[in-house]
This record gives structure tokens, C-alpha cells and sequence, in this order.
């Protein structure tokens, strides 16, 4: 039997060096690659088609939330399996939206981790035990609330999240358009896009909004 391979995506390397340590005692189980962005990841994934990625949230150039939706729209046959030290409700419910099909924190198990990867290679969806009791109260909160209409957020293109996270990042026009392949023009055109759709007129608020939606981490100085 071929063994499940597994992409790690993660910024930190000692913990994509402990998870690979520790899949390598699973026979079933194979990394073939690592990433240490988002962007990398997306590449990586074209070219390896791993079964699984393994995919850290807070990652730079290109978040994790950002990276699983763009991997799920090109290749929607590689699962991700969302691991990161963040759990918030919010971070959970982009994931899944963004095709993630499990969620883990990194407190988990060695163990939980293997098993999350080979239920989500089955197709299923896995969550760990926080994060399954608050997905279940959730829904009963909304089943609750009788279909009460809420406050939609701003729907931002692939593009558009890619190039809010580098203007969160601190990144110039000319840096943004070097790093996208894409003309200064059109990253203008991008931001223009982005504070119209958000009602932001200031870099310092684009920054604040990435840090509230979970695209940067809010150690991002603003």
C-alpha cells in the first residue's frame, strides 16, 4: 500500500523539523516536501500533489487561510489540515471556508495528528476536541438566533488578500508588483479595490483590518 504523503507548511523550521520527526515513525505516513510560506506551499503543491498539507495559519508573503483556498481551487483532490497556535472562532470558520478539512492546535498530539491526516485523506473532516464543542455550540447559537440576517463582511478576491497581506506587511508598491509579477499600476488599482470594498482610506486601517480578520499576526507594528 502507497503511504499517505504529506506537504508541511510552516514558517517556524524546528516545527516542521518536530513534525516530520514525528510522522517518520508512522509507516503509512510520508513527507515529501516542507514550505515555509503560503506561496511556497501553493508551488509545492502543483508540484508534488501531496495527498495532505499539514498548513500553519500565520505565515508571511502569504497567510495559510489565503494558501489553503487557492491550493482547494486548483487542486481540489490535496486536503488541508489547518495546524496552528491560533483556534479562534474566527480563524476556524475562515479556514473552513477557505476548503480547509480539519483544524488542529498545536497542542495537539502526535498521535491526533497522524489520525487527522488519514481521516482527512478518507475525505472526511476532522477537528480537535476544542474546536469540535465550539463548532457544535456555535451551531446551535445560530439555529438559535432563527436565521437572524448579521453584518456580511466585504468579500475580497484571491488577489485582493494576497495584496492586503503585503500592504499589512509593510511592503511598497514596487515591492508588492515585483513580488506578484504584476505591474505597480494594477497593485494601485488592487488597493484602491480593497479600501473601497472595506471602507479603509489609510494604510494604518488596511493593517488593523488584516490583524482583525486573522490574515497577519497582531505583532505587525502600525
Amino acid at each position: 500500500m502507497k503511504p499517505i504523503t504529506v506537504l508541511l507548511a510552516d514558517d517556524h523550521m524546528i516545527v516542521r523539523e518536530g513534525i516530520r520527526i514525528l510522522l517518520g515513525a508512522e509507516t503509512d505516513l510520508a513527507v515529501v516536501g516542507e514550505a515555509k510560506n503560503g506561496r511556497e506551499a501553493v508551488t509545492m503543491a502543483g508540484k508534488l500533489h501531496p495527498n495532505v498539507i499539514v498548513m500553519d495559519i500565520a505565515m508571511p508573503q502569504l497567510n495559510g487561510l489565503e494558501a489553503t483556498r487557492q491550493i482547494h481551487e486548483a487542486a481540489p483532490a490535496t486536503k488541508v489540515l489547518i495546524l496552528s497556535a491560533h483556534s479562534d472562532d474566527g480563524y476556524v470558520e475562515q479556514a473552513l471556508a477557505s476548503g480547509a478539512s480539519g483544524f488542529l492546535v498545536k497542542a495537539s498530539s502526535a498521535s491526533m495528528v497522524a489520525q487527522a491526516i488519514r481521516e482527512v485523506h478518507k475525505g472526511k473532516q476532522f477537528y480537535c476536541p476544542s474546536v469540535s464543542h465550539r463548532l457544535a455550540r456555535r451551531k446551535l447559537q445560530a439555529a438559535a438566533r432563527d436565521g437572524a440576517p448579521g453584518k456580511k463582511a466585504a468579500a475580497l478576491t484571491s488577489r485582493e488578500a494576497e495584496v492586503l497581506q503585503l500592504i499589512a506587511e509593510g511592503s511598497t508598491n514596487k515591492a508588492i508588483a515585483s513580488e506578484l509579477g504584476i505591474s505597480i499600476k494594477t497593485v494601485e488599482k488592487h488597493r484602491e479595490h480593497l479600501m473601497d470594498k472595506l471602507d479603509i482610506h489609510d494604510t494604518a486601517g488596511l493593517t488593523r483590518h488584516a490583524i482583525t480578520a486573522g490574515i497577519i499576526e497582531a505583532s505587525v507594528q502600525f
